[in-house]
């Protein structure tokens, strides 16, 4: 008796799995996200591609018919279209042919996202991933005041800048920084009688010493050196410049922060390998930039950012207190004293200028 019901359950069992396998929507393996090409960065364009997609029974991806296509970005999209992996639609226990209509919006604050009609099942854990690593950079920008964040144009800081040694002060001189987002900066030390400036626009350069009164293009480790510095800073990531370089972002997990606490962890991996990472607390507070460098001795060092003390500047928030560590050792402090945006900017001050006379005048914004 007990033989002739086990034989019933499996035989229920079998039919049951049978039936279960009849019907299957089309699941999304993979869809990787287009791509940017060179010399497309500086093209200043947004807005939707849509296209109709055969997804075959194969398993192979057929005809992909534009609905909606963006001008210099469609062929992006449907590059990206062909790469879709996926298993077929089951219809009674047979895959089948069918056709859907994905979108791809892009915008140079968020990058490219796609969208699936909903009867479509998108299971990809590292697809996933990366939505987990856009909520958490969105909720940054929220935190930082949102669309007056994004909007803002420049910023002028003024304050102290400490080298440190031991934990104690070693020296410290006072700085005005200029930044007109995304990619020029000139900032201006002063300590005792001594002032230097350090100007930098894109990927060119030049300094100014005081003390020589000389003024010359930065070489190429310092002008390295910037843009690594662009790369590890939080507007650079929260304002999706990244993007126009083509990194990668990727949600790494949760990473001990404090007793109790944790910190949501992304990262960015750029085409040339530098990878910086980001530390988020639960309220969407930035909290570190995280990256290595290779010295002189060809030594691996870790470099960290920490930021503090987030002022509202009309609105938007930023950190008053940036102290960097190096391998673990604090070893220099930012103190600003105050922040103002969105002040007009003039383009002379960047350029290299043929003499040194204006250079040893104060900075007046």
């Amino acid at each position: 008796m007990k033989k002739f019901l086990l034989s019933v359950f499996l035989t229920f069992l079998f039919c049951f799995s049978i039936f279960a396998q009849e019907n299957k929507s089309l699941t999304i393996l993979e869809a990787p996200l287009p791509k940017i090409r060179e010399k497309q960065r500086t093209i200043d364009v947004q807005g939707t591609i849509s296209f109709r997609v055969e997804f075959l029974d194969t398993g192979i991806i057929g005809k992909i018919s534009p609905i909606r296509q963006l001008p210099y970005f469609t062929d992006n999209a449907l590059e990206a279209a062909k790469q879709i992996k996926f298993e077929p639609e089951v219809k009674d226990n047979q895959a089948v042919i069918t056709a859907k209509v994905i979108s791809y919006s892009f915008d140079w604050v968020n990058g490219w996202r796609i969208s699936f009609p909903k009867s479509i099942v998108f299971n990809n854990s590292q697809n996933k991933n990366d939505e987990k690593a856009e909520v958490i950079i969105k909720k940054a920008v929220e935190n930082l005041g949102g669309e007056k964040y994004l909007n803002a144009k420049s910023q002028i800081g003024r304050g102290k800048f400490s080298s440190l040694s031991g934990g104690a002060i070693a020296s410290f001189q006072n700085f005005i920084d200029v930044i007109v987002f995304p990619d020029k900066e000139r900032t201006e030390f002063k300590s005792g009688g001594s002032k230097t400036v350090q100007t930098n626009f894109g990927k060119n350069g030049w300094i100014f010493d005081g003390d020589a009164l000389t003024i010359k293009d930065q070489t190429e480790e310092q002008l390295n050196n910037f843009k690594r510095s662009v790369r590890t800073g939080l507007d650079n990531l929260l304002r999706g410049n990244w993007r126009k370089e083509g990194a990668k972002l990727d949600y790494v997990g949760r990473r001990q922060a404090s007793l109790g606490k944790r910190n949501d962890v992304v990262k960015l991996t750029f085409d040339d390998g530098f990878t910086v990472e980001f530390e988020f607390s639960d309220e969407g507070v930035p909290m570190k930039s995280i990256y290595k460098r290779t010295n002189a001795d060809n030594e691996e060092i870790k470099e960290e950012d920490r930021y503090a003390q987030f002022v509202d500047i009309g609105g938007i928030k930023t950190p008053f207190i940036i102290d960097h560590y190096s391998n673990d050792a604090h070893t220099s402090r930012i103190n600003f004293e105050s922040v103002a945006f969105n002040r007009p900017v003039p383009d002379s001050i960047f350029t290299k200028p043929s003499n040194v006379k204006d250079l040893k005048k104060d900075l007046k914004l």
